[in-house]
């Protein structure tokens, strides 16, 4: 049915840390990886030709953004999200389960699924777990994720067990839906439960009874202490089987990847790179900067010395600030870029540190 594989190559001899190969229709994923976020078809400010040259393996897309505009049948019409955007790397789609958790004044929850009131117009629309495979089935990406319910933060373990019962049998209606299909796209199960280990547990168990062929941790990084996060973490992955792959949701600052690559997740995305670089703040080896400040007015510095991105290695912190002072569309491309070729290189030094058994 599928064209993929999954192979740990290193294991880290300190750590749960591995290297491994992920091999989909549009090409092999070198791991642990740091997947951009590209919400509607784009990652905001950046060609795709920008995304191969900073070294992008993989683009995530949100499916429920995407049904409302432009449309999956548009989409199908291109062959697929890969033609309409011109990205011939791999994509992973989200269920729109997120926006069951960001949206939740506008939407309803029932057993059978979720209406959502457009963000756009007001317009219901009802996602179901089978409607978001076949969404995702058009949009022709590479891995996709069921419909869940992404438990907020703070909230009571009664609610949280009980989002958790409904997320288990959406869980069962798509992949019995997805494996009906005739498609070469992977389905990974999405293990919830908040921020209770217990209920955790129970849900990675649930999960790894229905043989999913990848595992991804939902429900973290919504407002809770880093320390919390890295708790049920740690504890939610040891329930995971070890030959799949693992991915964490939403996760994106350098010391949450550190830890959870650690703990031998492989996957991650999230928003943060191109979210704080629009509001001019850049990820450096010397720790963030916010280039809109004063003392960058004359700095003839790149904005990191030790970073080899196209903005390094021909713009000053000065003229960055300028940009972004000026509103000018350019310091958000310039800006973006930098971070997100910081992130997707800072995952691949630390694969690096795993094939070569550095100390993670």
């Amino acid at each position: 049915m599928s064209t993929f594989r999954f192979d740990i190559i290193k294991k880290s001899s300190r750590s749960r840390a591995r290297a491994g190969l992920l091999y989909t229709p549009h090409g092999v994923i070198e791991t642990p990886v740091f997947m951009t976020v590209g919400t509607q078809g784009t990652v905001k400010s950046l060609t795709p030709a920008m995304l191969e040259e900073i070294g992008a393996q993989i683009i995530l897309s949100n499916t429920y953004h995407l049904a409302l505009r432009p449309g999956v049948d548009l989409i199908r019409e291109f062959g697929g999200l890969h033609r309409f955007m011109n990205w011939n790397r791999p994509i992973l789609t989200d269920s729109g389960g997120y926006q069951v958790f960001s949206l939740s004044g506008m939407r309803k929850i029932t057993e059978q699924g979720v209406t959502f009131k457009s963000h756009l117009d007001g317009s219901p629309h009802f996602f179901s777990p089978e409607k978001v495979v076949d969404l995702q089935v058009g949009f022709g990406s590479d891995i996709m994720m069921p419909l869940d319910i992404c438990s907020g933060y703070p909230r009571t373990p009664e609610d949280t067990n009980a989002d958790l019962e409904i997320t288990y049998k959406w869980a069962q209606r798509a992949k019995d839906h997805w494996e009906a299909q005739s498609t070469n796209q992977w389905l990974f199960g999405i293990v919830q439960g908040g921020m209770y280990l217990e209920l955790r547990e129970k849900s990675a168990r649930q999960l790894t009874g229905l043989d999913f062929p990848g595992y991804s941790l939902g429900g973290l990084s919504v407002g809770e202490p880093r320390e919390l996060m890295e708790s049920v973490l740690s504890h939610t992955v040891q329930f995971l089987p070890e030959n799949k792959p693992r991915y964490v949701m939403g996760v994106g600052l350098p010391e949450n990847l550190s830890h959870a690559i650690a703990q031998g997740i492989d996957m991650f995305d999230c928003v943060i790179p191109t979210r704080l670089a629009r509001h001019g703040h850049a990820f450096s080896s010397l720790g963030k900067i916010n280039i809109r400040n004063q003392k960058y007015q004359k700095d003839q510095r790149p904005l990191d010395p030790a970073c080899a991105c196209y903005t390094c290695r021909y713009f000053s912190r000065a003229y960055l600030r300028h940009l972004m002072a000026a509103n000018e569309i350019l310091g958000l491309t310039l800006m973006s870029y930098h971070n997100v070729y910081y992130l997707v290189h800072f995952v691949e030094a630390i694969r690096a540190q795993i094939l070569s058994s550095e100390e993670l």
